[in-house]
């Protein structure tokens, strides 16, 4: 190391979703391991430490709690500035880059958010559609900041930073953006951006990217403009110092990262490709510490990175020490948005008289659907009314947003028998999708459920009782779709026909067995109608995005009002009428058991448990609960006469 350097300390959120309090409006709970107010305390702690500190946000911090999606968000009636901005203002975050859910609301909602921030807001590669493409945003920011070097000598330096999205915004959110926005490839963006930081001045090249590391086979790719989970490939890119990652929630370095090592991928180090790099988990659960030691080239005077330290530290050690105190400061800043969504979460709804969980929505019709699918039926019926599609049956699908994944294991859906109210209805349908109406044929459904049911893994005969992991995690929890309207088996026997990224994997495979409506099976040309969220519709996840001929309905209301006022508007739920969703069942080897990983709340569960032979092997060191479940008993669930 040389005898005069610079520690910089660059400090990470990301993910955030709008989770300011460490508090759990679904459950009307405090919670120990996310919240900004906690991870504030971080903060202060690294910032304490440290001679030199920045702070960046690497995205998806306006949207994703009830918090900023009801209890302030469009149509609440809040007319305060923007809790998160005021927060982040706060903190005095010094940038931040969008990530694709600050999109959700469209762009004139953004643009009024994002005037009250006190700190630059970065985003390279979304433009402005039309001739010119001129960057949504600023592309990337530098900073003039004085650092005071190991000797206690001051020195100006000029940070460069770079903010960067995935960029499936246009598909994902495409009622919003289409013909306004425009998108171009995350690491082709860098390639040219990083250069042009360098030539205005950079002496450091710090990129917040708001995509997930993705696997090795991403490499050969990285080429690809649609690449989301970008990077690996981006830290290939000459030029950048130091990367900051997110968007797929997960946490880097991870001292007890899962599955085989990635090339490219060191925990240890803390670097991808060599770079060093962090990810700080989600909701405000870690804060990312970027130790930079920084020394000029006697020569060229140039600055470079000599040598680094990368964590991601939790707000609640995995130890059982105490999780981090909320900040008194930032939690006065919050309140007024806190109790305001206290408040529209308490506003009854309906009334469930059976409890309503999501523990086994991976291996059986799951009863918190019921009214989701129910509601956009029953939307997309009213709507179609009077039209050319009236006569057309209509389906409708979803997938259960709350099963676990990189959620954790405390991201399940679970609400008593009792009253449902405005935070039920946030918990059952957590994101602000608009309702859809696809006209599809029966060989689309057809593909739609073989996509579905890709998320699982093949499960072999001849094992016996050896548990047989049951769910890829290599597919987001999100992927796998109920269609409700339909009675059909998925044999796990087959393998699976589509991978994560939904390209074709085993043409000849063929899970979807028995498939029948009304009773009759499925031919290729009937027509249907399916009710659909934007996000699926337009080719979110292993899904084809529709042909525009394809859409015979786009609401403006999200899919939750339709839930809230088919809830409201109907007896659904005053009779324990949420029994299942969809009428499909898991079936394959007779003889094989498979592994599901649930959340511990399931335990209080028991009659559910009884039902499935469920075997309790113990909560793993992530704490979810893995249960041996035999395959023949979800296969016998299917016939009403197997059951207890």
């Amino acid at each position: 190391m040389p005898n005069r350097h610079i520690w910089l300390r660059v400090l990470e959120t990301t993910d955030v979703h709008a989770h300011l309090a460490p508090y759990d409006y679904h459950r009307d709970a405090e919670v120990p391991g996310y919240g900004l107010a906690r991870t504030a305390t971080l903060i202060a702690r690294a910032r304490a430490e440290a001679a030199n500190s920045l702070l960046f946000d690497n995205g998806d911090f306006l949207q994703g709690s009830a918090l900023s999606d009801i209890g302030t968000g469009p149509g609440s009636g809040w007319s305060g500035p923007h809790p998160v901005i005021a927060a982040m203002n706060r903190l005095r975050y010094d940038a931040a880059a969008l990530g694709n859910h600050e999109f959700n609301f469209g762009l004139d909602w953004l643009n009024r958010a994002l005037s009250e921030a006190t700190f630059p807001v970065l985003c390279a590669n979304a433009l402005h559609a039309g001739t010119t493409e001129t960057p949504l945003h600023p592309p990337s920011v530098i900073l003039p900041t004085v650092l005071r070097d190991n000797r206690g000598k001051a020195h100006r330096l000029h940070i460069g930073v770079l903010g960067l999205l995935p960029p499936q915004i246009t598909t994902w959110d495409h009622q919003h953006l289409a013909g306004r926005v425009t998108t171009r490839g995350i690491v082709e963006t860098a390639a040219t951006e990083v250069p042009r930081l360098r030539e205005a001045g950079a002496d450091i090249v710090i990129v917040l990217a708001h995509t997930g590391i993705g696997p090795a086979a991403s490499m050969p790719d990285s080429a690809d403009p649609a690449l989301e989970h970008a990077a690996l490939a981006l830290a290939t890119v000459p030029g950048i110092d130091a990367l900051l990652t997110g968007h797929s929630h997960q946490v880097f370095p991870e001292a007890t990262a899962p599955g085989p090592p990635v090339p490219g991928v060191d925990h240890h180090a803390g670097t991808l490709a060599g770079v060093p790099a962090v990810m700080a988990g989600f909701r405000g659960s870690h804060l990312g510490v970027l130790d930079l030691c920084l020394a000029q080239d006697a020569a060229t005077a140039t600055w470079f990175v000599q040598d680094f330290h990368c964590r991601a530290r939790p707000v609640a050690p995995p130890d059982g020490t105490a999780p981090a105190a909320a900040d008194p400061d930032l939690s006065m800043v919050m309140r007024p948005a806190h109790m305001a969504t206290l408040h529209v979460t308490s506003q009854p709804v309906g009334h469930t008289a059976h409890p309503i969980h999501s523990y086994f929505a991976r291996v059986r019709p799951c009863n918190a659907l019921r009214p989701v699918l129910d509601a956009k039926t029953a939307a997309l019926s009213a709507a179609l009314e009077g039209t050319e599609d009236a006569g057309l049956p209509v389906l409708a699908a979803t997938p259960c947003f709350k099963s676990g994944g990189h959620g954790g294991s405390g991201d399940f859906i679970d609400i008593p028998a009792g009253p449902l109210t405005q935070g039920h209805m946030d918990e059952l349908y957590p994101f602000p999708n608009t309702l859809i109406g696809l006209r599809l044929t029966g060989a689309q459904v057809v593909d739609w459920l073989e996509r579905a049911a890709s998320c699982f893994h093949q499960i072999l005969p001849g094992l016996g009782t050896t548990p047989q992991p049951l769910w890829n995690p290599a597919f987001a929890s999100h992927a796998f779709d109920t269609i409700s309207g339909l009675s059909y088996r998925i044999d796990l026997s087959q393998p699976p026909r589509y991978d994560p990224q939904g390209q074709l994997l085993n043409s000849g495979a063929q899970r979807i067995r028995d498939l029948s409506h009304d009773g009759e099976p499925l031919s290729d040309d009937a027509l249907f109608c399916v009710a659909t969220n934007n996000f699926r519709a337009f080719g979110g996840g292993p899904y084809p995005g529709a042909a525009p001929e394809a859409v015979v309905h786009q609401s403006a209301r999200t899919v939750r009002d339709h839930l809230t006022a088919f809830l409201r508007d109907t007896d659904t739920g005053t009779d324990g009428n949420l029994s299942a969703a969809g009428g499909w069942h898991l079936d394959g080897p007779k003889d094989a058991t498979v592994l599901l990983e649930t959340g511990p709340g399931v335990r209080n569960h028991p009659d559910d448990l009884a039902t499935l032979s469920a075997h309790d092997l113990g909560v793993d060191a992530t704490g979810f609960l893995r249960l041996a479940i035999p395959l023949a008993r979800l296969a016998d669930l299917a016939n009403p006469r197997q059951r207890p």
